[in-house]
């Protein structure tokens, strides 16, 4: 089960969870609008409707090929009478349900495919769906564009990628050129091999030298260094591929930290970026 998100409706914070790539509203946060202290009573109430489990059955007849038909027709027979009382755990225990989740931990409860939840607030206040319906879609819209920014992110750096060795060579933040000292020193840490070959330091240097600075060495990198950085992972991954020594790959890396900042630096599209 994915990670949680919440909207707020009506002053209700509602939890929604990602359950088989479908999500799944919080029942018991809906139950809230109705009574805070009793929001289980409230779910269990709406479950021994028959017209509740004639709508939650048909739900899983459609979508759960593995549901318990027998099972389903003996709670809806039941359903309505006095003495009938169903619980979420019941009902998924006893016909195989999918709809109808309990999840447990700080942001546990009883949850329900979407479909099942607009229903359970149908039941509760028209107003109250037409309200959870609204913060729903926003949250879906939100989910659409930043899907849509991160495609756009990786389309231009592909381009970046592209014309790397094409763009105009710029003097601004170009790595230097290690010394045969540099390069012959031991760097153990690969990060920090990596560190050398773009910033000429590694982090404990940059550290030392900024250390009223909040972050790291990355952390404070230009896109273009990013970029690069990126690309040095890749490459030092098929130097070690290779057999090559360590002092190779930081000479081989270095060189190339130097020409791809050198195209970079005049890209136009990484502008787009900033």
């Amino acid at each position: 089960m994915a990670k949680s998100k919440s909207i707020t409706v009506k002053g209700i914070e509602i939890i929604i969870v990602q359950n088989n790539n479908e999500d799944f509203i919080s029942l018991s946060g809906i139950a809230r609008f109705k009574d805070s202290e009793r929001s289980d009573y409230i779910l269990q109430n709406w479950m021994r409707n028959r017209s509740t489990i004639e709508f939650i059955g048909l739900w899983e007849q459609l979508n759960n090929p593995n549901f318990k038909s027998i099972e389903f027709d003996g709670f809806k027979n039941q359903a309505g009478a006095n003495s009938f009382s169903l619980t979420p755990k019941r009902w998924i225990e006893t016909t195989n349900a999918i709809g109808i989740i309990s999840k447990e931990g700080r942001y546990g409860g009883t949850f329900a495919h979407r479909d099942i939840a607009f229903e359970f607030a149908t039941w509760i206040s028209a107003e109250f769906k037409l309200y959870l319906i609204t913060e729903f879609q926003r949250l879906k819209n939100e989910e659409s564009k930043n899907l849509k920014l991160e495609w756009n992110l990786q389309r231009t750096i592909s381009k970046i990628n592209y014309h790397i060795h094409t763009d105009a060579i710029k003097e601004k933040l170009i790595p230097k050129e290690l010394s045969k000292i540099q390069i012959n020193i031991i760097y153990a840490n690969e990060a920090d091999l990596l560190n050398m070959a773009l910033f000429g330091m590694t982090a404990k240097d940059w550290r030392e030298v900024n250390p009223k600075t909040e972050g790291n060495i990355r952390d404070e990198a230009t896109i273009e260094q990013l970029v690069v950085l990126s690309n040095l992972e890749s490459i030092n991954a098929v130097l070690i591929q290779q057999g090559l020594k360590q002092h190779e790959r930081l000479m081989q890396l270095n060189q190339i930290a130097i020409s791809q900042m050198k195209s970079l630096l005049g890209n136009r599209t990484i502008k787009k970026l900033k």
